[in-house]
């Protein structure tokens, strides 16, 4: 009845869990999210996210450094321009807000690598990702017309300095057309990282307070993916990959850790996770009422991602995950 295997020894000591410890966080796991406005000296803190803000371009570069000192490799950067049409002008135009917040990253912080953010609902005027038949009030985005807009507008941020491109909207076959417009436009070094397994899903809502991205009607369930379905996320990121996807990412990631899962395992791409903005608004709201600890519920979170096959974590907690790492 003696018990011979023990797993408890290779517990007894901190140091030895750490020997031992199958999954280990890292500062170089992480990529910031960065909300640019116009406007010079501004930093309004998204009301639903906690720590969170919408910041001017020289506010960006300020944050900018601060994420590299702190051993950062990366930000994605969102924007939230003047005006808004329904060409989504601000997305492609070589002023556009996220253009000049790449340059200006890039003069400051060489080094630090900057991925844009390649969609279009925070640029037009009904804040859909995409042209809309006229007079149409479902949110059924036109696919092909769409996917020359968003071929423009990775053209533009890479000029503009962008190391990553990072196309969200979920157009078919929009990862082949941001792969044709990067390579004619020179930038064929430039890689491309797919939102490639993007849920319709509620976890999205603070978002959109720090994007002002709402749609004005419908919904954006007709081009994201239906949140009970988790072979059609093999099926997305199989043409992706086909398309030229040099790295892939689900979101959201915390009701989605089977799909990161089933990603990792069927292909050979790192594969990110979007720790998106309710799953870090609960984190936060419970923490500031003092029902968790929220060191130890984000770094365990994170590891969570890590652990079912993440290589990389878009999250909103990195700066204080990477002070907690030290």
């Amino acid at each position: 009845m003696f018990p011979i295997h023990r797993p408890r020894r290779l517990r007894t000591h901190p140091q030895l869990r750490r020997m031992v410890r199958e999954t280990v966080l890292t500062t170089s796991d992480l990529i910031y999210p960065l909300f640019a406005v116009p406007g010079e000296a501004i930093a309004n803190e998204v009301k639903s996210m906690p720590g969170v803000y919408q910041l001017s371009v020289d506010k960006i570069v300020e944050e900018a450094k601060e994420v590299y000192d702190l051993g950062i490799p990366s930000i994605i950067l969102f924007g939230i321009p003047a005006d808004k049409d329904v060409d989504a002008t601000g997305a492609w135009h070589d002023c556009g807000i996220v253009q000049k917040a790449a340059t200006a990253v890039k003069a400051a912080v060489p080094d630090l690598i900057v991925i844009a953010d390649t969609c279009l609902c925070e640029y037009t005027s009904h804040g859909h990702c995409g042209y809309l038949q006229t007079g149409d009030l479902t949110g059924r985005v036109l696919n092909d017309p769409t996917l020359e807009l968003l071929k423009k507008t990775a053209v533009s941020q890479a000029k503009a300095g962008a190391d990553i491109i990072a196309p969200s909207g979920m157009m078919d076959g929009f990862v082949q057309a941001i792969r044709q417009g990067l390579d004619e436009a020179g930038f064929q070094d430039t890689p491309i990282l797919s939102y490639a397994a993007k849920y319709a899903s509620g976890y999205y809502g603070p978002f959109r307070d720090a994007a002002d991205s709402t749609p004005q009607f419908g919904d954006r369930r007709t081009y994201q993916m239906d949140p009970g379905n988790a072979r059609e996320a093999i099926k997305e990121i199989e043409l992706d990959i086909a398309e030229g996807a040099d790295m892939l990412m689900v979101k959201p990631a915390l009701a989605y850790m089977d799909i990161i899962w089933r990603v990792k395992e069927a292909s050979n791409l790192p594969v990110a996770a979007y720790n998106v903005s309710g799953e870090y608004a609960m984190v936060k709201a419970a923490a500031l009422n003092g029902w968790i600890d929220e060191e130890r519920v984000v770094m365990e979170t994170l590891t969570g991602f890590k652990r079912a096959g993440a290589d990389l974590i878009l999250t909103y907690h990195a700066k204080d995950a990477a002070r907690w790492l030290k």
